[in-house]
């Protein structure tokens, strides 16, 4: 695999990520921040604004994976999947931590 692949496999892994929290709130009717908020990242959007920012994470991340020609024979590319899976994990709790006391 070239380089480019395993950058795609972080990214799908980060985009991926990010999904899974907007999906979640957005479901459960739950207001949450997203980059259309005021001010973007902080402000709380609508639970269906959260589940269309879901779909497009889910949509970017799933052609990152085709792109990264990801496989389970493949350990390493997988390792950069699954970092890229824990930096955004990490760094969305780091952020999210603060929504509580935004609004």
């Amino acid at each position: 695999m070239e380089w480019s692949h395993y950058l795609a496999a972080f990214f799908s892994g980060a985009f991926l990520s990010n999904a899974v929290p907007h999906f979640v709130n957005g479901v459960s009717g739950t207001r949450f921040p997203t980059p259309f908020a005021k001010p973007p990242g902080r402000g709380l959007s609508s639970p269906v604004t959260n589940v269309l920012w879901a779909a497009f994470n889910l949509l970017i991340g799933g052609i990152l994976w085709q792109v990264s020609r990801l496989s389970l024979g493949n350990t390493t590319a997988l390792i950069t999947f699954l970092a890229g899976f824990l930096a955004m994990g990490i760094l969305s709790a780091l952020n999210f931590q603060k929504k509580e006391r935004l609004s």
